[in-house]
């Protein structure tokens, strides 16, 4: 089984950089990845964050579109709980017809920021829907129709491209899984968020044997995962001490998951419940390119993905286009093969 790599960028504003700056390291990641012959790129959706610069996926895509020639592009993810179906799926559609064959739209299921930036994205909604009921409406505008009992029934999508955007399902539990699975899509399982071996293993077993093949299609899985790739293991493990997964447990039954203590602090101090809050050390596949190529295909073999999503969550510009550059070279035997 081949392994394809594909890049997931985060926009990361480095210390003393400005969000300008770190959205113009991204673009040169994209152009760098689609020079080196990655599969896709991905941009993620972040609010109300000094750290993140990527809170629009969609305008980012198109302006990316614009610089690349080749790779698939994509966001990891829109945040639909926050939007209407139809207006994500005009946004698709429009990047879709701008950049034919080459858009993903991925779906993630977490808030993409803190409960303040959530209660401002959704401030004026007054028709509140489930996820699950978003995604089946966000489908049917992608692919077919709305059903005549539909209130909205007989409305059109615009601009209709000739090839649709494709649809991911992200997550890091057997629901989102389902969810995916229900859908007949592909499942993208975020590991740099939740790193049990053993969750992923349920969700992704969970996926395939829910999968709904009335769609026409086949399962279809994806692993995100952090990936930091060095001169040396040393080197590698040294800039990898940093990064740390801090999960918040709530009272009213929530999971979240933020990259430090100091978000964790703040998102619980806008949430106003009982909290527990957890921490460890990040589960990156770091070291040389012979030490990640071999974490990398280990996953393959253990979770019998089809392609590896990297990210690497590190704020040094030249390290992480430089990890980059690595993991290409590390697999290129593979390719060669």
């Amino acid at each position: 089984m081949t392994l394809k790599l594909s890049i997931l960028d985060q926009s990361l504003i480095g210390p003393g950089e400005t969000a300008e700056q770190a959205l113009r390291n991204t673009i040169e990641i994209a152009k760098l990845a689609d020079r080196l012959g990655y599969h896709r790129f991905w941009v993620s959706e972040h609010h109300d964050s000094d750290q993140l610069a990527g809170s629009s996926p969609e305008v980012l895509i198109s302006h990316l579109a614009a610089n690349t020639s080749r790779i698939r592009l994509g966001s990891g993810g829109v945040m639909l709980q926050h939007y209407s179906p139809y207006k994500v799926a005009e946004n698709f559609n429009l990047l879709s017809a701008l950049a034919p064959g080459r858009i993903d739209l991925g779906i993630g299921r977490a808030p993409g920021g803190l409960p303040n930036s959530t209660k401002a994205l959704q401030r004026g909604v007054t028709e509140p829907l489930s996820l699950g009921e978003k995604l089946k409406e966000l489908e049917q505008f992608l692919y077919g129709t709305l059903p005549e009992e539909h209130p909205l029934a007989g409305i059109r999508v615009t601009p209709k491209p000739t090839i649709s955007p494709e649809l991911y399902q992200l997550g890091a539990s057997a629901a989102s899984a389902e969810l995916a699975a229900e859908l007949g899509r592909p499942y993208v399982f975020a590991l740099f968020i939740n790193s049990d071996l053993a969750v992923a293993e349920q969700a992704i077993r969970t996926y395939r044997e829910k999968f709904n093949p009335a769609k026409g299609t086949s399962p279809h899985v994806l692993l995100a995962a952090s990936v930091l790739v060095a001169e040396t293991d040393e080197e590698a493990a040294e800039l990898a001490e940093e990064l740390k997964i801090v999960k918040i447990r709530l009272e009213s039954g929530r999971t979240v998951t933020v990259g430090t203590l100091e978000q964790a602090a703040e998102f619980v101090r806008q949430a106003n419940e009982s909290y527990e809050i957890d921490v460890k050390d990040a589960d990156v596949a770091k070291g040389t390119k012979e030490t990640v190529r071999a974490r990398l295909l280990e996953l393959q073999s253990r979770l019998g993905i089809d392609e590896i999503i990297a990210t690497t969550p590190i704020k040094d510009f030249g390290l992480r286009k430089r990890s980059i550059e690595l993991l290409h070279e590390a697999f290129a035997p593979i390719r060669q093969a």
